[in-house]
């Protein structure tokens, strides 16, 4: 910056900006009305500690920051004096006629009475070169302090930023770094020029976080960091730096953290300690403000035992609504963040988790089952999210939280609540359909069903129709399936309110409960009635397609695969209860033929083996239904299908040799052994329903024999003790081997050949014994 060449012409100049911010402070203290900040976080009020001044997210410093409502238009012909001084400002020739002209035109227009045209007129005249150079000079004249010229080069700043197309311009943007250092710079705390300072850096800082790409720069500039730093030091406007940072943090929170992960989780222990040790209303306040200060990935430890010491403190005290339903909101946030973690074990934990999920059903209840009132629906979501904790805390059967009186005592309040839930269910219009609200009432809901549906049978019934026709819906407008667990979890905590729609896969929420209401006579047949099984289909083949090689399978959600299992299942209980419709439905056709074309690639992927056991089962189950279609007699794609099939079931055990025995036993394959306990009962299925294909498809036998799996069965049988393979096995082996020896002349001979008389008279396989002596 050139020097100024009068001390004393810039010293008048600062005093009279000083001046003149002095003078509009005095007028706000005198009754002003001071306008909202444009990014003011809603429901906010203040600072938390002691002594906080009142939030001011405007900057004042003379004309030069304020922000009012343009009451005095200040046309050339009304005020003619400040259009010579604005002239003598555009014709300034050095930083000293400058100063002298600024001072000129303060005392033309005092602060508060210009108007957006005026701003503008007095930035053309001044432009961004004066107020850059007063920021970065680094030499002050004599008998003015350093901070004086960046306190006036900030104000004309916050001048120009209460003009929106300004705020975002690059050369208020190139300034966020420095603008932020100011906000932890020390100096002595009661010098209003520092203060007025702050305050028009707040004021700058805000108004570009109001701009459309705001925040994004402020969080690439630093000012997240320096927020955080402001606020824990204490200091002269830290309440505006907590307000700030909860903006930023609403608009773009993935990246808060990404960029300023330590400051952030610094605040969220400062916030956390004062919630666990208020005892006034700000503890309220601070229900409403640590949502958002919760990182995306782990909480800390002592930062959970302070939020769940306060929640338990508040909750466990006689509240109004407007007390209790911030401290709701967050404790539903925490269990869709930690599950049941944060809460601790023993005595004191099983109570404070059955206190949360009863005051969460009454809250459901009086929500939903009074009509004319308007549901609180940010509240009753986090309320669901609070239930469905109670769920899997009641179906968890080791280190659960709860005792077996408190499991009975909590399922049945959540009966009745979930009860209210399909009450609103059943009033749901197709208008509402879309609704998130309606989306959270269904996950509930699904969450319930998964785990009992043998109570509210009745009720649930009659619901069918509706939640057939709403997963329809939803899956035939969604243009991609969502993870709507985090979006429900959104719109319990969101300060702003959620779109007009929401798209969602709501049939991933019904799948668990479907499965299990697929068994019963009643419900299966209202869900084949309204087309569960053709939508179903449709469902599995678009989520397959997810899986295939063209996708980037490492980043796909395990809800995914989860869902195709599910799916799985529920077809397999449709085979067994009702092979007509498999028979005559089309769309089981198509499943077929991509179970066909899917299977051969599957198995060979690594840690996909679950998912594969139930393709291979669905598979050769659906086979036997359909063996007389075409795609079946022998075709590349059945042939691959089977000979995957064989692979699988042929895999499963091995002989494992055992230390001071001279015989191997029958063991579990290493890959199938971390899973048994899940697959077991598919490939006894699927053993069952190959060995019903056999007479089906005539050449099936000769295809087995040569992928030589009856060769290498009878080998492996004859290689292990008769003792360590089970009955069940040894029925499972057999029921193979007869029907493919009755099947084909050359599987006879082959397993004559592998000593198979012999074996099956050790395993006692009368049935195979009798088989192989026949010509």
């Amino acid at each position: 910056m050139q020097r100024v060449n009068s001390a004393a012409a810039a010293a008048a100049a600062a005093a009279a900006a000083a001046a003149a911010a002095a003078s509009a402070r005095g007028r706000e203290r005198r009754g002003g009305k001071e306008p909202a900040g444009a990014f003011e976080s809603p429901g906010w009020r203040g600072g938390v500690r002691k002594g906080a001044s009142k939030p001011s997210l405007l900057g004042k410093a003379g004309i030069m920051a304020s922000d009012c409502e343009p009451a005095l238009n200040q046309a050339e012909s009304r005020n003619p004096t400040l259009e010579r001084y604005l002239g003598a400002l555009r014709e300034a020739k050095n930083d000293s006629e400058q100063f002298a002209a600024l001072l000129l035109v303060t005392k033309a227009v005092k602060a508060g009475d210009i108007d957006a045209k005026t701003r503008r007129r007095i930035f053309d005249a001044v432009g961004f070169t004066f107020p850059n150079r007063l920021l970065t000079t680094k030499e002050a004249p004599d008998g003015c302090p350093d901070h004086v010229l960046r306190a006036l080069g900030v104000a004309l700043l916050a001048c120009f930023c209460s003009d929106p197309e300004l705020a975002s311009h690059p050369q208020v943007l190139n300034k966020i770094p420095i603008l932020s250092t100011f906000l932890t710079a020390r100096g002595d705390p009661d010098d209003a020029a520092r203060r007025s300072m702050i305050d028009d850096t707040y004021q700058c800082l805000t108004a570009v976080a109001g701009t459309p790409r705001g925040p994004r720069h402020l969080i690439a500039g630093g000012t997240v960091s320096a927020l955080c730093q402001a606020y824990l030091g204490h200091g002269y406007g830290f309440d505006q730096a907590l307000a700030l940072l909860v903006g930023l943090l609403a608009a773009a929170e993935t990246q808060c953290w990404k960029e300023a992960e330590p400051d952030l989780l610094a605040v969220l222990r400062g916030l956390s300690e004062d919630f666990q040790k208020a005892e006034d209303a700000s503890k309220f306040e601070l229900c409403q403000l640590l949502p958002l200060f919760l990182p995306p990935t782990t909480v800390p430890s002592e930062c959970l035992r302070d939020l769940q010491a306060g929640l338990a403190r508040i909750l466990g005290s006689k509240l109004s609504s407007w007390q209790r339903n911030p401290a709701l909101k967050l404790a539903a946030r925490l269990a869709h963040a930690c599950g049941s973690d944060w809460i601790p074990a023993g005595s004191s934990g099983s109570k404070f988790l059955a206190l949360l999920v009863n005051l969460a059903c009454v809250e459901v209840r009086l929500a939903l089952e009074e009509t004319g009132t308007e549901v609180k629906e940010d509240v009753v979501t986090a309320c669901y999210a609070l239930m469905e904790l109670g769920i899997q805390e009641c179906t968890r059967c080791e280190q659960s939280l709860l005792k077996e009186p408190q499991k009975v005592q909590l399922v049945s309040i959540m009966k009745e609540a979930i009860g209210a839930v399909i009450h609103y269910l059943q009033q749901v219009g197709p208008e509402k359909q879309k609704e998130p609200f309606v989306f959270a009432s269904v996950r509930i809901l699904g969450a319930w069903l998964a785990e009992e549906t043998s109570s509210l049978r009745k009720e649930v019934c009659q619901l069918l129709p509706f939640l057939v026709r709403y997963a329809k819906t939803l899956y035939e407008e969604a243009e991609e399936a969502n993870d709507l667990s985090q979006q429900v979890a959104t719109l319990a905590i969101s300060p702003t309110t959620p779109g007009p729609t929401w798209p969602g896969d709501a049939l991933r929420l019904l799948l668990p409960g479907w499965c299990h209401l697929t068994v019963e006579d009643g419900p299966r047949e209202i869900l084949i009635k309204e087309g569960a099984p053709s939508l179903l289909c449709k469902y599995f083949l678009q989520q397959w397609e997810l899986t295939s090689p063209g996708h980037d399978t490492s980043v796909l959600p395990d809800s995914v695969e989860i869902g195709l299992q599910t799916c799985c299942h529920i077809f397999l209980n449709l085979v067994v209860t009702a092979p007509g419709l498999i028979k005559r439905d089309a769309c089981f056709t198509s499943l077929m033929n991509t179970l066909m074309t899917s299977l051969p690639s599957l198995v060979q992927q690594q840690g996909r083996l679950l998912l594969a056991a139930n393709v291979a089962t669905l598979g050769l189950l659906m086979a036997r239904l359909l063996s007389t279609s075409p795609a079946l007699q022998g075709t590349p794609a059945s042939r691959g299908f089977f000979a995957a099939a064989i692979l699988f079931l042929s895999q499963s055990h091995v002989a494992r040799a055992t230390p001071g025995s001279d015989q191997a036993v029958l063991a579990l394959s290493p890959d199938y052994e971390g899973v048994w306990a899940d697959l077991q009962e598919l490939w006894f299925l699927g053993m069952q329903a190959f060995t019903g294909c056999v007479p089906l498809l005539p050449w099936l036998a000769p295809a087995a024999l040569r992928s030589r799996w009856p060769q290498e069965l009878l080998q492996l049988l004859g290689s292990v003790s008769p003792n360590s393979v089970k009955p069940e096995m040894v029925a499972a082996y057999q029921g193979v081997l007869v029907e493919l020896a009755r099947a084909n002349r050359l599987c006879r001979e082959a397993m004559r050949l592998q000593a198979g008389e012999e074996t099956a008279s050790h395993y006692r396989m009368a049935a195979l014994e009798q088989c192989l002596s026949e010509p």
